[in-house]
C-alpha cells in the first residue's frame, strides 16, 4: 500500500486567538495518529525569517508602510517555503504552520487595503500557488482576541518587543476577521471554521474533530480515484 501523502495544515486566526496553543496540541494527535510532523510558523519559521520577525512585529515600526510590511512577509515566506516547508513534505513529513497566506490576504489585504488580486499574483508568481490542503480557522471575536493577547504581553507571556499589531484599533481587527470568514465562506472545502471563544480544551476537540473529518474525507477521495 502506497504511503499517505504528508499534509500541509495551517491554523489561522487573530490574535489571541489560540493558535499557539493548539498547534502543540494538533501534533501531538497526528503523532499519535502515525502521521509525523514539525511544526513551525509565520514570520519567523527560519533563521532569517526570525530577524524578519523582529522588524515586523515591533511596536517602534508602527508607521511602516503597507508595502514595506508586505514585502517583508513575502521574504519571511520565500525563505520560509525553500528551506522549510517545501523539503518536509518531499520527505513524507506533514508540515503544521501558524499563519500562512491566507493572514496576507486578510492583513496587508483586506485590513491594509492593498488589492487581493495583487497579493495573489505574487504568491502565484514567487510561491506557484502553494495552499494547504487544510486550514483551521480559529474565530474569535477580536474584542476577546485583544483582550487576550495584550493581557499576555503585559503579564510577560509573549515577547514584549512583538506587540504591534496588538497595539492597532479594533476596526483594523474587526476587518482582519471580516476578511478571515470572507475566505472560509470562499473555500469551504479547504477551510474548519473553529469557535475559538470555547475553553481551550473544548477548542482543541473540535479541531481534532475537523481533521478527523478532512482525513476521512481524503482516504474516500482517494477509495474513488
Amino acid at each position: 500500500m502506497a504511503a499517505e501523502p504528508p499534509l500541509f495544515i495551517t491554523l489561522e486566526g487573530g490574535e489571541g486567538a489560540g493558535k499557539t496553543t493548539q498547534i502543540v496540541h494538533l501534533a501531538d494527535y497526528l503523532a499519535a495518529r502515525g502521521i509525523p510532523s514539525i511544526r513551525t510558523r509565520e514570520p519567523g519559521g527560519t533563521v532569517i525569517g526570525t530577524r524578519i520577525r523582529a522588524v515586523l512585529l515591533d511596536p517602534d515600526h508602527a508607521g511602516m508602510a503597507p508595502q514595506t510590511e508586505l514585502l517583508l512577509y513575502m521574504a519571511d515566506r520565500a525563505e520560509h517555503i525553500q528551506t522549510v516547508i517545501r523539503p518536509a513534505l518531499e520527505e513524507g513529513t506533514s508540515v503544521l504552520c501558524d499563519r500562512f497566506f491566507d493572514a496576507t490576504i486578510v492583513y496587508q489585504g483586506t485590513a491594509r487595503g492593498l488589492s487581493a488580486e495583487w497579493l495573489q499574483q505574487m504568491h502565484e508568481l514567487l510561491f506557484a500557488g502553494l495552499k494547504p490542503d487544510l486550514t483551521l480557522l480559529l474565530d474569535l471575536a477580536p474584542e476577546t482576541g485583544l483582550a487576550r493577547a495584550r493581557r499576555q504581553l503585559a503579564q510577560g507571556g509573549r515577547a514584549s518587543g512583538e506587540g504591534r499589531f496588538e497595539a492597532e484599533s479594533l476596526e483594523f481587527h474587526q476587518r482582519v476577521r471580516k476578511g478571515y470568514l470572507g475566505l472560509a465562506h470562499e473555500e469551504p472545502g479547504r477551510f474548519r471554521v473553529i469557535d475559538a471563544g470555547r475553553d481551550a480544551d473544548r477548542v482543541r476537540q473540535d479541531i481534532q474533530a475537523a481533521v478527523d473529518m478532512f482525513l476521512s474525507q481524503r482516504g474516500d477521495k482517494a477509495l474513488r480515484s
